[in-house]
């Protein structure tokens, strides 16, 4: 797969409007693969205005979501109508910098046992903590994976849930590239632990660590056949997309983007940190979608049945400023979030807000 490292050069990319856009691009990049999914996303609808710096979705199985507000340290209960419910403020967030409140997950087994996971900036550290939360009242976090180096940037902070049921976490090297080659630290890192925060069977070193030689990844997503695929950041060149194996070592600092070289693992894709800077990532329709930041705009990176990739397609772009987060709703739609607050941004008198793309 690793043949099928794409390198994108410059993209002509139209502007976008509340129809279902046009975006095309030219670049140096095979044509879409026939077996992955190229068909144009459905018409956006802003579903929630109002928001500051929501910045993870996670889905209840009765369809609502939970919403995390990076500074605020709210965490958010919203229905696919638009109707939104504080849950609460979630008790020991220092936000500062990137840091905050950050990831939401939903164990597999909520039916039974109604716990939630989330990945918190403290004082001291960035930490994953366990709630309970039956739909009512949020119950008293408590840690399971603490250590985690924090900084006023690349503090990482997605969580997800396997196939495998195993917690995946993704970490940032908070600026100091050489705790991403360090396997004794958390920095930098995607983890795999177990619900209760101990390392997962089956990890490569004994330890929480599943891969390293992580710059700041933000964004992850499996496809049908269980890959694992995750964005991250570039420095001043590149921005990624890599299929995340067992083990590998993704390079950074000695590597950014496709390097070649022995023991380091190359991207599947990379774009020019101007047309990107990718956080969140799903995969929906035969393509993984992935938010980009600084790009503002959502990229469609058709996938193959066999995980190649074919040539990426920019949608929405400038249409809704800094994409954050985007999901996999319940329904098949896509749920996105803006990050126009984050001082990054230029908000609009909406902002931030939450919108859904309905499937093709």
């Amino acid at each position: 797969m690793r043949k099928h490292l794409i390198v994108l050069a410059a993209l002509v990319l139209a502007g976008c409007s509340s129809s279902p856009p046009k975006d095309t691009g030219s670049a140096r990049t095979p044509p879409p693969l026939p077996s992955g999914g190229t068909a144009a996303p459905g018409a956006p609808r802003v579903l929630v205005t109002g928001l500051k710096i929501p910045w993870a979705i996670a889905f209840l199985p009765g369809g609502d979501a939970l919403v995390t507000e990076r500074d605020s340290a709210r965490l958010l209960r919203v229905t696919p109508a638009g109707a939104v419910t504080p849950v609460g403020t979630v008790p020991g967030v220092d936000a500062a910098g990137e840091g905050g409140l950050l990831g939401v997950a939903v164990s597999p087994g909520y039916a039974r046992d109604h716990q939630i996971f989330l990945y918190t900036t403290s004082a001291t550290d960035n930490r994953v903590v366990r709630a309970s939360y039956d739909g009512g009242r949020l119950g008293a976090p408590r840690p399971i994976v603490t250590g985690i180096p924090k900084g006023e940037i690349h503090n990482g902070g997605r969580l997800a849930f396997g196939p495998d049921r195993m917690l995946y976490i993704t970490t940032g090297e908070t600026g100091q590239g050489e705790k991403a080659q360090d396997r004794n630290s958390l920095a930098g890192k995607i983890l795999r632990v177990a619900p209760d925060g101990r390392p997962a069977p089956g990890n490569p070193f004994g330890t929480r660590v599943w891969t390293y030689g992580h710059r700041n990844v933000q964004g992850l997503a499996w496809d049908p056949k269980g890959r694992l695929y995750a964005t991250e950041f570039g420095q001043d060149r590149f921005d990624e997309i890599n299929l995340i194996e067992k083990g590998r070592d993704y390079g950074w600092p000695a590597v950014e983007g496709s390097g070649n070289r022995k023991g380091f693992t190359n991207p599947l894709l990379t774009w020019r940190t101007s047309e990107a800077s990718p956080s969140g990532l799903a995969y929906a329709n035969g393509s993984l979608w992935a938010a980009a930041l600084r790009g503002e705009r959502l990229w469609q990176v058709p996938l193959s049945a066999s995980g190649e990739v074919g040539r990426p397609v920019a949608r929405f772009t400038g249409a809704y400023g800094r994409l954050r987060a985007v999901v996999r709703a319940p329904d098949g739609s896509l749920w996105l979030t803006t990050s126009n607050r984050d001082g990054r941004g230029t908000p609009a008198g909406t902002d931030d807000r939450i919108i859904t793309v309905p499937p093709r």
